[in-house]
């Protein structure tokens, strides 16, 4: 499959945000400029996939999840979600979604290694297709708690479309899942704008806003939040303490860990089945 390495992605620029090496110079010029406008952002970057590593394993270990759907799942990088979740459980079983063709051709090659782990090309906002497709139907188990992943995915939605996204999920998920959410924040409404516009123009749109953390607080509305609660990511259980920083940096990877709870969500309000209806008439 051709890809247009002129046009900077999401996904490259993010894996050259870690050190990776799948990105292009179009990517690197965008990551650049991103460096400029905010200096913390790979190191936001490098947080929050520290974070989900974190995070899965957390989930494996102490609440002993065995199934695993990471939206927008990027760029195969170290520590990947069934590595991680694996090495705790060998039956853990991992879903991975995205719709870049790049990353699904990757993720292909170099993620399926096991029966356990499958990857899913799909919009992200498009819960139905997800949860219909044979790989989810095959691994995810209705019934059981699973954890959903959201990392570094709000930020690449509009306003419009993440909360209806979390929620139609969490319509899907059994009682005593979990919902795992990190996006990048900025308390400054210049390095916002700024950012937001930039990435905005380089990706054709491809891009939601850099938003504020009360905004990102409101994703998990309804969740039982897991010790040690919402925040930058970098302290979430981490085993060491992170340096020291500026508490007003321009750019933080906030975010935490939602526990839906032991009463089922399904059935209460919209059904998920009319609410998926609504999102693809609407998209």
């Amino acid at each position: 499959m051709h890809h247009d390495v002129r046009r900077p992605s999401v996904a490259r620029i993010y894996d050259w945000l870690l050190g990776g090496v799948d990105n292009y110079p179009s990517d690197h010029r965008v990551g650049a400029d991103l460096l400029d406008i905010a200096p913390g952002s790979r190191t936001g970057a490098l947080s929050n996939r520290a974070f989900l590593r974190r995070a899965v394993h957390v989930l494996a270990r102490d609440y002993g999840i065995r199934q695993f759907l990471e939206h927008g799942c990027g760029l195969p990088a170290r520590d990947n979600v069934h590595e991680v979740a694996q090495a705790v459980a060998p039956d853990a079983r991992v879903v991975y979604v995205d719709n870049d063709p790049l990353v699904v051709a990757h993720a292909r090659t170099r993620l399926v290694e096991n029966p356990r782990t499958a990857v899913v090309d799909a919009d992200v906002r498009d819960t139905a297709a997800i949860f219909a497709d044979p790989a989810v139907r095959r691994l995810i188990r209705p019934d059981e708690p699973t954890a959903a992943l959201f990392v570094s995915v709000a930020q690449c939605l509009g306003d419009e479309d993440v909360t209806p996204m979390i929620e139609r999920v969490k319509q899907r998920l059994a009682p005593g899942s979990f919902v795992v959410l990190c996006q990048f924040t900025s308390p400054y409404a210049d390095v916002r704008e700024r950012v937001t516009r930039l990435m905005r123009e380089a990706t054709d749109g491809s891009w939601g806003r850099l938003r504020e953390e009360e905004e990102v607080r409101g994703y998990l509305d309804g969740l039982e939040i897991i010790e040690p609660g919402l925040g930058d990511v970098a302290h979430w259980r981490a085993e060491r303490r992170p340096t020291l920083r500026d508490a007003e940096a321009e750019l933080i990877a906030w975010g935490g860990v939602g526990r839906l709870p032991a009463q089922a969500l399904r059935g209460a309000g919209t059904s998920p089945n009319s609410a998926d209806r609504d999102a693809a008439r609407s998209s």
